[in-house]
């Protein structure tokens, strides 16, 4: 008997090995195209801004707002700046779902997105809203990454949205 337990002491049974811990999804990208509350929100909230003075060191400075989820889920404008108008916006914080630009003139060659706006969708495959303060109601237009290629559209006074374009 006395046997039997040094053979067992000398040799201990195989202790298991836990599986491997699963490993935790990546983060999702944010959306090329904008879900429809947050075209919504953007068409809501952007045009509110429409005709207020910006803050800080720009002289006409077009107005940014960078817009997120809150805790609860919602739409919630994450940061709000003046930048200077007609150049590329920087790539934008970590969790920015899309983000709202708010120029003050119109472009020389066409009214719209400029070929600006249109890069930073290129460069960061996110959603921009594009918005004209130069006239009443204020135009809008989204610009998306989509099938490969940078294409706007126009929004709304609500929300409701027209073809998309190249």
């Amino acid at each position: 008997m006395i046997a039997a337990l040094l053979l067992l002491a000398a040799d201990p049974a195989p202790v298991p090995t836990p599986p491997p811990a699963a490993e935790a999804p990546a983060p999702l990208p944010p959306a090329s195209v904008a879900d429809s509350d947050i075209r919504e929100y953007a068409a809501i909230v952007g045009r509110k801004a429409v005709g207020k003075p910006v803050g800080g060191p720009f002289g006409t400075a077009d107005k940014v707002l960078i817009i997120a989820r809150d805790d609860k889920g919602y739409p919630d404008v994450a940061a709000s700046f003046g930048f200077p108008a007609r150049e590329s916006l920087p790539p934008p914080p970590a969790g920015t779902l899309a983000v709202v630009r708010l120029h003050q003139k119109p472009s020389v060659v066409m009214p719209g997105p400029t070929d600006d706006d249109l890069a930073f969708v290129a460069a960061n495959r996110l959603p921009l809203f594009v918005i004209g303060e130069w006239t009443r109601p204020a135009p809008m237009w989204e610009i998306a990454w989509l099938d490969g290629a940078v294409r706007y559209r126009t929004v709304g006074e609500v929300g409701e949205i027209g073809p998309w374009r190249d």
